[in-house]
């Protein structure tokens, strides 16, 4: 990765700190019970792998790799170790490492960092969830006309009274009697934006930052951002795995490369193994299906149950609040009125896409999804990213948080995959700090803007645009 050195901590190490549990084994093909190397460290390698067909990126899957979000032609990307090329290549994959890296042990001792306050950063200037939600509040009491923050849950560590932390999120508009309420019958359209169900994915929720500042400091500056703040009710989970991201931020300076929550309940991981859950395929539609597995250490882990994680019992619990379920049918097919409003996006890195529902199937179509094709072409047309199903142009996922909003609500619902389309050098999952001003900004910014102007009725977009 140009201009960053990427390092990684297995993240199990972290919460073994937490409690002592029997351990687990991954997938043998992909992960191995490895000596701890005298130096303290080990080698992490990203490898380019040729596929064939559709059925390669579950045959990766099933096979326990990490296969990160990432796609080129025909090739995708799986994160592990020198050992992993064995074991693709026992699965017939012919494997090219593209990055070599070295990382700390998960033993290795950290220094320690404050706490608290927006100022509360790691690996050059990446927010913490202390300095999220100090933020929020310092955004909520600066602009009491046009913020309120609200807390919606508790994460699976709060839930167990192992520390944790709430579920946060902010409400933005100019504000009007009845603004903001949790009620699905709301005088204005809403727009919701969410940011680091997946903890690792760090330029998530720094967008989801500048976005919440953009809407409050330019309002009565920027024209558009003015009709929109008077117009729409802008809604924001700057970071919906908290206790994933405390996990990156353990690393300090080295982000611990945790995905899922820490969730530990099915015990420890060896090797390369992560505990928790991935909150991206444990909601409850499609639960189970492609690109999902049943072993608790694999990175894309469903869990014991179709949303068994209150992370997202919580988060679904406020979208019912915010929305109406308007999609009355429970076919596939069956489409949402061509008059319903509101619209969500859930961020992601770094593929470089834009994806739409079904993500689970990309052979089955939604009831809307000439309107959706039209809304996530013009997303890419001014981002530069691919625009599709997921497996039409990276590989079906079931179980995901835009699923379930579309499913569940028929709220027209996008997940948007933050990566570097352009060679900057701002590539993975925790790229350079100086990426996000330079480049993913200026890129995010006008998209963000674009489809919260379309909540109004978001399946009314035509494809050249409204």
């Amino acid at each position: 990765m140009p201009g960053k050195t990427l390092v990684t901590t297995a993240a199990a190490a972290v919460v073994v700190a937490l409690t002592a549990l029997s351990p687990l084994t991954p997938s043998a093909l992909a992960h191995t019970s490895r000596p701890t190397p005298a130096s303290g460290e080990r080698t992490m390698v990203v490898y380019r792998v040729p596929t064939h067909d559709r059925g390669d990126a579950q045959k990766l899957i099933s096979g326990g790799f990490d296969l990160i979000e990432r796609r080129q032609g025909n090739d995708l990307f799986v994160m592990g170790d020198p050992a992993t090329a064995n074991g693709l290549r026992r699965l017939g994959f012919a494997p090219t490492a593209v990055e070599t890296t070295r990382q700390p042990v998960a033993h290795e001792p950290r220094p320690t960092r404050s706490k608290g306050g927006v100022d509360d950063t790691y690996d050059g200037g990446y927010y913490t969830v202390d300095a999220h939600y100090a933020h929020l509040d310092q955004v909520a009491s600066e602009h009491p006309d046009m913020a309120k923050v609200v807390t919606y849950g508790k994460s699976w560590l709060k839930e167990k009274g192992r520390g944790g932390r709430d579920l946060k999120a902010i409400c933005l508009t100019k504000m009007k009697k009845g603004d903001c309420a949790l009620d699905p019958k709301s005088a204005k359209p809403r727009f919701f934006l969410m940011s680091q169900i997946h903890a690792r994915e760090l330029t998530t929720g720094e967008t989801s930052w500048r976005w919440i500042d953009t809407l409050t400091k330019d309002y009565g500056k920027d024209p558009k951002i003015t009709a929109l703040m008077d117009s729409t009710e802008m809604w924001v989970v700057p970071i919906t795995n908290p206790d994933g991201v405390d996990i990156v931020a353990q690393g300090g300076d080295h982000p611990v490369l945790q995905r899922k929550n820490a969730d530990d309940a099915q015990g420890t991981c060896s090797g390369d193994g992560q505990i928790g859950v991935d909150l991206n395929r444990n909601a409850g539609t499609h639960w189970g299906g492609e690109g999902t597995s049943t072993e608790p250490c694999s990175e894309i882990y469903l869990g014991p149950g179709a949303d068994s994680e209150p992370e997202n019992t919580a988060l679904e619990g406020l979208f019912r609040k915010l929305y109406p379920a308007v999609r009355t049918g429970t076919g596939d097919s069956d489409p949402a009125p061509a008059t319903a409003k509101g619209m969500m996006i859930s961020l992601h890195s770094d593929a470089s896409m834009v994806l739409l529902p079904w993500e689970a199937d990309h052979t089955i179509h939604t009831g809307n999804d000439a309107a959706l094709r039209a809304l996530g072409g013009q997303l890419g047309k001014i981002t530069g990213y691919k625009s599709g199903q997921a497996g039409e142009i990276l590989y079906d996922a079931s179980g995901g948080s835009d699923d379930w909003t579309y499913d569940k609500l028929g709220l027209a619902s996008f997940t948007i995959e933050i990566g570097d389309s352009d060679g900057r050098g701002c590539d993975g999952f925790t790229p350079d700090y100086s990426c996000q001003d330079s480049y993913f900004w200026p890129k995010m910014k006008p998209a963000l803007l674009y489809a919260a102007q379309q909540a109004a009725a978001p399946y009314k977009t035509k494809s050249q645009g409204r």
